[in-house]
């Protein structure tokens, strides 16, 4: 019988399902088993199928991230996040960080008094993406780094759960969040893996080691022949490093 510890290591893995169908997704998941991952529905997936599947794939047992990237004026944005939680019951969903102090408030506040199971609300801090040069051509001028870290504080403040950003920034915020935050890294790639369109990558030992809570990881496993080997490459590599407990 797996222990708590145990666990929760098999299920800091998030599959990206980014595809453009259900028929696509739901081969994939019977291809997967919702004790050893988690799985992440974005924009292209919801629009596509819209709330249905998203039910549909919660009934197969996964926990899932709503990755939307809420960005809009506060009152929305918490109806947003009301309707994810109440209405399709998922375990985490994403707002923009940049979305501003208010509009971070409002969501992390959507659901105050409501007795239901509450998902983890997090802010995206920059998309692993953009790099500085990117990040300059908006008229940001500190690092990519920087403005992860004057992101991430304002999602604390805010009274958000944690924060998405590239494994690069780990080190730095962990040192500096308190260890309930939670730090969710995409462009997570093994050393042969294609990098895709991520520009801020790292290997899932290494991103763990770092602090990271979860790993958010798309092609490396949806496109492989085998996706359940290898997601089990990836619990492998994870295995010797233990959970943030909450």
């Amino acid at each position: 019988m797996l222990t708590h510890t145990e666990e929760e290591n098999r299920k800091r893995i998030i599959v990206a399902l980014d595809f453009a169908t259900e028929k696509e997704v739901l081969r994939l998941l019977d291809q997967l088993d919702p004790d050893n991952c988690r799985v992440k529905i974005g924009k292209e997936l919801f629009t596509s199928c819209g709330p249905a599947l998203v039910k549909k794939v919660g009934k197969r047992g996964f926990d899932i991230f709503l990755d939307l990237k809420f960005h809009d004026i506060p009152n929305t944005v918490a109806g947003a996040v009301r309707a994810a939680a109440l209405e399709l019951g998922v375990w985490m969903v994403n707002v923009h960080a940049s979305g501003g102090r208010a509009m971070l408030k409002a969501a992390a506040g959507a659901l105050s008094g409501i007795d239901s199971r509450q998902p983890h609300i997090i802010g995206v801090t920059v998309l692993t993406s953009l790099n500085d040069r990117d990040l300059s051509e908006l008229g940001v001028q500190d690092t990519s780094r920087e403005q992860v870290v004057r992101l991430a504080r304002l999602c604390r403040d805010a009274n958000l759960g944690g924060v998405v950003c590239s494994a690069g920034e780990v080190a730095t915020l962990r040192k500096e969040m308190p260890g309930e935050f939670l730090l969710v890294t995409p462009g997570i790639r093994r050393p042969g893996d294609a990098r895709g369109d991520q520009k801020r990558v790292m290997g899932p030992a290494e991103a763990i080691a770092a602090g990271a809570d979860y790993l958010v990881v798309g092609r490396p496993i949806t496109r492989a022949e085998d996706p359940q080997a290898s997601l089990a490459e990836f619990l492998s590599a994870i295995s010797g490093n233990p959970p943030n407990p909450y």
